[in-house]
């Protein structure tokens, strides 16, 4: 689990306290003295690129001891031991007790990382500056809620209570993860020999014709204004004028894929095919890439499979959506190897049995809500656990076009695991 849900939870508790600060009495407006920019920083200047972004400083993080003070905190002072506790209450002649400006807490880098493992495991150095911001705060403002005796109140048991159960259930969800990746070699084996399919790779060329002329719809646009002068009778002409014109645009684009189509099949090039396609349209953006080099079974929609089942050189019959017309040509075929696949086979097989396990507790248990309290439909239903998810989309499979987008806007994208 990452940490940014708990850093978000401390930082929100935090949030009162910066907001009751009084704001500072206002400025006059000054005009900000000219200074000369740093040496490598491009000015922002109209028309130039703004300044550039520092490089990231290198982690130096594991030459510091473990005993090495990484925090301190000054003004606060650490938790007594229970064992000096105990003995200070029965004794009679303590020495007075420190002020708060006498003193500190030192947080060594072996404490820090302990904590830091325990809130979320493999924090990055960032998370770790992020914890660092809110720890002190956090120390400073609970020892002073002690000191007013906010932890002996019901409302105290009550949070501790339910922030308990979130702790819990969170290292349950990490312990499911772990068990969920210890996946033995041999049923990745199983799993690759059994869907062949899902790790086949196809370098194919793709020709899309759009489905109607660019010009027809700008024009379209233009004309929206002069309808508000027409009549209702003139309005109803024009518009099946319109549609009129508009089917017949489609008819022509849809000739026009089907002629392609059989200029493709007898072996004219694609790339100069698309240019003509797109001239057709009138489309005024540069014609798409038709090549594909290496495309996956989920890389395409599913109307477009029949792709997949073309021999090498074969060229498909037309394939129309609500976006256009597709014509795809088979390249060449090749198929992952165990190797190549494993990870996402193992992602894959963890993200199932995580869902599994979750399912199997979820459905542990029935509730019943008093609807007279709740109001109608009770508590509503449980929303499900939000589980980190392991596995990523097969590498190269990219995401399917959406069919209304011409493949100048549909490439194949980098994946980009969120963006969960």
């Amino acid at each position: 689990m990452r940490m940014c849900w708990l850093l978000c939870v401390l930082t929100g508790t935090l949030a009162w306290g910066q907001a009751a600060q009084s704001a500072p009495p206002p400025q006059p407006a000054q005009a900000p003295a000219p200074t000369a920019p740093a040496k490598g920083v491009v000015s922002a200047t109209p028309g130039m690129p703004g300044p550039q972004a520092p490089a990231a400083a290198p982690d130096t993080s594991a030459s510091v001891p473990p005993t090495a003070a990484v925090i301190t905190v000054n003004g606060v002072c650490p938790a007594a031991p229970k064992t000096a506790a105990v003995k200070d209450a029965s004794d009679k002649t303590t020495a007075p007790k420190a002020s708060a400006t006498d003193c500190k807490t030192v947080i060594t880098k072996a404490q820090f990382e302990k904590l830091a493992g325990a809130i979320a495991p493999n924090t990055t150095p960032q998370q770790k500056k992020q914890l660092a911001s809110v720890l002190p705060r956090l120390m400073a403002m609970s020892n002073e809620a002690k000191k007013q005796g906010l932890d002996k109140t019901p409302q105290f048991d009550e949070t501790v209570k339910f922030v308990k159960m979130q702790v819990l259930t969170n290292q349950l969800q990490r312990k499911i993860q772990e068990q969920a990746a210890n996946i033995p070699d041999a049923d990745i084996e199983k799993y690759y020999k059994e869907n062949p399919q899902a790790y086949e790779q196809y370098n194919v060329d793709r020709l899309f014709v759009p489905r109607t002329k660019q010009g027809e719809s700008e024009a379209k646009e233009e004309d929206e204004q002069k309808d508000e002068k027409l009549t209702d009778e003139q309005k109803k002409a024009k518009e099946a004028a319109e549609k009129a014109k508009a089917d017949e645009a489609e008819q022509a684009m849809t000739k026009l894929a089907a002629d392609l189509r059989t200029r493709a099949a007898s072996g004219e090039d694609i790339s100069k095919l698309q240019k003509e396609a797109f001239d057709a349209a009138g489309m005024k953006i540069e014609s798409p890439t038709v090549n594909l080099p290496s495309v996956r079974r989920t890389g395409l929609p599913a109307g477009h499979a029949a792709a997949f089942d073309l021999k090498q050189g074969e060229v498909s019959q037309v394939i129309s959506d609500s976006g256009g017309h597709y014509i795809y040509k088979l390249n060449s075929k090749t198929q992952m190897s165990l190797d190549q696949a494993k990870n996402e086979i193992h992602g894959r097989l963890q993200n199932d049995r995580m869902r599994e396990r979750m399912e199997k507790l979820n459905n542990s248990f029935k509730v019943e809500t008093n609807e007279a309290y709740f109001g109608p439909g009770g508590a509503g239903p449980m929303p499900p656990p939000r589980l980190p998810r392991p596995g990523t989309r097969p590498p190269g499979a990219g995401a399917p076009p959406p069919p209304a987008a011409p493949p100048a806007q549909n490439h194949q994208h980098d994946d980009d695991d969120d963006k969960d």
